[in-house]
């Protein structure tokens, strides 16, 4: 797994490179201090994964991640900072990110939350998803019991919550892929969502 970390503090930038590098399977291709020289490294090297600071000078990292983001759908970006600002994360899972960590957690949790995401899951820490909720549900516009969802899409919708990849939804409920994409569409469409980042989300805060 290449990881790109991103952080205006030199400090922090080299302690966790030390720490990812510990980790079997971890390379740290480069570091950066904002979100325009993560974007210019993202050119140049393609990692994984990019571990983004929020609050950085020349280009923050709400900016860097919508601008890696719509050069780079592959490349995953997981917000880790000391800021639990609403509207900073509410910015950063607009703008694609897959996960949103802070900097208060221990160094096994941050491994395990990298991994989670390379896997294909997203990472929001209890009191980010409790931030999101509100903005989630002013978007759906209803209440959990106002929705009408099937069984299905409920059984659907809580796998998504629970991190899930579609493969694995379709194993774990004998579907097709083709049919959980099209399940998850319908849900997205119901509930008034972009992605599904939000559903995972919107299923942790009401369900």
């Amino acid at each position: 797994m290449k990881i790109l970390i991103v952080d205006d503090d030199a400090l922090i930038r080299d302690s966790l490179k030390i720490l990812l590098e510990l980790e079997e399977g971890f390379q740290v291709i480069g570091t950066a201090c904002n979100g325009q020289a993560a974007f210019d490294l993202c050119r140049k090297e393609r990692p994984d994964i990019v571990l983004m600071d929020i609050r950085m000078p020349v280009m923050d990292g709400v900016l860097g991640t919508k601008l890696i983001k719509s050069h780079f759908k592959d490349i995953k970006v997981v917000i880790l900072t000391t800021f639990k600002d609403d509207e900073y994360i509410k910015e950063a899972v607009k703008n694609g990110a897959e996960g949103y960590i802070l900097k208060n957690q221990s160094s096994d949790n941050i491994i395990e939350s990298l991994k989670a995401v390379a896997g294909g899951n997203t990472v929001f820490q209890k009191e980010v998803a409790e931030s999101l909720s509100t903005m989630l549900k002013e978007k759906s516009g209803k209440s959990p019991q106002q929705l009408a969802l099937t069984e299905r899409e409920r059984g659907i919708l809580k796998l998504v919550g629970e991190g899930m990849s579609n493969r694995e939804i379709a194993n774990a409920l004998y579907l097709s892929e083709g049919t959980v994409r099209n399940y998850i569409t319908g849900l997205l469409e119901k509930l008034g969502l972009r992605d599904r980042t939000q559903l995972a989300i919107f299923y942790v805060k009401n369900f």
